[in-house]
């Protein structure tokens, strides 16, 4: 058990360390000897962990998707409006740009196009998130909160909404005023298309 954890930890180190240099000198440009030279080590100590660069993307990426997924789900809120209306929230805010370096990200998500295992990491995230939300708003059908025909539908409008605001956005900078306003827009659209009972307004708690 002792020798796991050890290599785990050793692993979201070296993963880190790969985010960082990939941040700073372009993903297509990061290699191992790179990663090894920030980290201060030898490259044989990553290779020990990670067979290959391809293997230590792939661990990346994974970080990256489970990071992702953590930043929108709100398992620890149990009344039903709450909840919907805060994922909501999460879904527009700014809390991704500092988790996650856009430039990164992106150059993640291209791999798609010339790698399946990617391809199907990266579609699996989002159809759990479209299921999680799909759920949270049969939920909020059932108590009356909100007014839609089709939570599955709904859910994946929200979600088209959320990802094409993401990749527009992206060409703002984060801390502008223009990107609170457009975000603040595209957050409001999403509730309209919630149709919710009371129809408040939700802050982005991006502060």
């Amino acid at each position: 058990m002792g020798r796991k954890s050890l290599k785990t930890v050793r692993q979201k180190e070296i993963i880190k360390s790969f985010y960082e240099v990939a941040k700073q000198e372009g993903l297509e440009n990061s290699s191992v000897a790179k990663v090894a030279k920030h980290m201060g080590i030898n490259t044989s100590l990553i290779l020990h962990y990670f067979e290959s660069k391809d293997e230590l993307m792939f661990g990346l990426i994974n970080h990256i998707l489970e990071s992702y997924k953590q930043l929108y789900v709100t398992n620890d809120i149990k009344d039903s409006e709450l909840k919907l209306k805060q994922t909501i929230s999460n879904l527009f805010s700014r809390d991704w740009n500092n988790l996650i370096d856009d430039g990164v990200f992106y150059s993640c998500y291209s791999l798609i196009f010339r790698d399946k295992n990617i391809k199907e990491a990266f579609k699996n995230l989002h159809d759990s998130l479209r299921d999680y939300l799909t759920d949270l708003i049969v939920e909020a059908k059932k108590e009356g909160i909100v007014n839609v025909e089709n939570p599955k539908e709904t859910a994946e409008l929200i979600f088209v909404l959320v990802e094409g605001a993401y990749y527009y956005l992206s060409l703002f900078d984060a801390d502008c005023l223009e990107h609170s306003k457009k975000a603040e827009h595209y957050k409001n659209a999403a509730i309209e298309i919630l149709n919710f009972k009371d129809m408040l307004s939700l802050p982005l708690h991006n502060d």
